[in-house]
């Protein structure tokens, strides 16, 4: 017996590693040579392909498909209908669909990416990196760097915990758990 969950409408195929305490949702779709980690939500309609990794603790809100070459961390949150993409220069007449084709797209621990966003693939999002709702990201997000737009810009910065975070001159911040922060250039760092 399974130590996850599954709706009766879900299709799990064999060879899928599924962790304890995951739950997968109405019409989601979890392909065979796919590792999913322990207490994960995948929503309703969530497609995860072949070669693709979830971490632990991941939340995959409806209609999101992870395809081939991409990769979650642990605690990742991908709002509802954000969209992965997987290959730089699509075209029907000369199909590119083989592995060897796919470019990989790493999202790093603690990222979160908002509704209806796009993240083009081949980048990596570190840690704790925020994506709002609707941007299109084309390049690397710095650790707890926010951005917005089409294509996505920097616009600050927000902690582990989900505080904007508000550098004083000496670019040092505190979140409400107390926690800091160091800016220095572009690179966001969380000292104690």
């Amino acid at each position: 017996m399974a130590d996850y969950f599954a709706h009766d409408s879900a299709c799990i195929d064999d060879g899928a590693k599924i962790g304890a305490g995951t739950k997968i949702w109405h019409y989601s779709h979890v392909m065979g040579n796919s590792v999913i980690g322990d207490d994960c939500s995948l929503g309703q309609n969530v497609y995860v392909a072949n070669n693709v990794s979830v971490g632990r603790g991941c939340k995959i809100q409806n209609n999101v498909s992870l395809y081939e070459g991409v990769v979650l961390e642990d605690y990742v949150f991908c709002g509802p209908s954000m969209v992965f993409t997987n290959i730089k220069t699509p075209r029907c007449e000369f199909p590119r669909n083989t592995s060897s084709d796919y470019k990989s797209t790493l999202v790093k621990r603690g990222a979160s990416i908002g509704a209806n966003a796009t993240i083009v693939c081949g980048i990596t999002l570190h840690e704790h990196s925020f994506v709002a709702a609707g941007a299109v990201v084309t390049k690397d997000v710095p650790a707890y760097a926010m951005v917005a737009g089409v294509p996505a810009v920097s616009i600050g910065w927000m902690s582990a915990y989900g505080d904007v975070l508000d550098f004083d001159e000496q670019g040092q911040a505190t979140d409400s758990t107390g926690a800091t922060y160091q800016l220095k250039g572009m690179t966001c760092l969380k000292t104690g």
